[in-house]
């Protein structure tokens, strides 16, 4: 029975390197042990086992749109890489970024964060690659919905979650971009929770706004600075910030063109 199950795997198997979108109906008799190896698909139109099924490979029903060879990540602070690898594939229109948080009540929320264009049918293999930036501090977890052009779908979990912790200390980033016409973003870190002051003010001191002023929890913040009612020139802007006994002051010039 072991050879026979050898040879209808491989069969499939080249089917669905050659694109071939027809399927028959597979039917293990009873009394049937059938192993299907960690990384191995076996798929049909139909499959009827009359007895049992093992291993960490996958038995499913309808042509396998993809081969995926591997889905892995980096984490740089606040931002989070995914990349994955194809074989080859069959008929796909391309892969939903799905991300959710993870509590301590489990996983909550899964959302669709970007839409990666597929390759079609391609015997190549093809890598991907999507970046998840301006996180927040936090545990998520990432899954690959793959969809063909008919509409079926396949979900690719990541094996493991992301934890992207609090900074390690304060900061804050030149504002971009520089010069600002009219408005631009200001990075800031806090790496405990605390009271932040960030304020702008003209070449000659004076204050002209106040960006922030207010307790945050430790985490990384991105504000904007929105110039429209002020006169084109060059500006400080500086952050006063303490929290758990520690303080942090730092002080930026920008460039205001209009």
């Amino acid at each position: 029975m072991k050879t026979i199950f050898t040879l209808i795997f491989f069969s499939l198997i080249f089917c669905s390197i050659s694109f071939s979108q027809t399927y028959s109906d597979i039917n293990y008799g009873s009394g049937t042990s059938v192993e299907v190896q960690t990384g191995a698909d076996v798929c049909a139109n139909d499959i009827f086992i009359n007895g049992t099924w093992s291993g960490g490979g996958t038995i499913c029903t309808g042509a396998l749109p993809v081969s995926l060879s591997s889905f892995t990540r980096t984490t740089d602070k606040r931002s989070v890489t995914l990349m994955w690898v194809t074989e080859w594939e069959l008929n796909n229109s391309g892969f939903d970024v799905e991300r959710a948080n993870v509590t301590l009540s489990g996983v909550e929320g899964w959302q669709k964060i970007a839409f990666i264009p597929g390759h079609g049918t391609s015997n190549v293999s093809n890598g991907y690659m999507f970046k998840d930036e301006k996180l927040k501090a936090g545990t998520y977890r990432y899954r690959l919905k793959q969809i063909d052009y008919n509409g079926n779908y396949e979900y690719f979990s990541l094996e493991s979650d992301v934890i992207v912790n609090p900074p390690g200390k304060f900061d804050m980033s030149q504002n971009y971009p520089n010069p600002s016409n009219p408005k631009c973003k200001i990075n800031f870190e806090m790496p405990v929770n605390g009271k932040v002051n960030i304020k702008a003010y003209d070449i000659i001191g004076r204050e002209v706004i106040t960006l922030v002023d207010e307790t945050r929890e430790a985490d990384y913040y991105t504000i904007e600075f929105d110039g429209s009612n002020l006169a084109s020139g060059v500006y400080f802007y500086r952050i006063l910030a303490e929290g758990e006994g520690q303080k942090f002051t730092k002080t930026m010039k920008m460039v205001l063109v209009k």
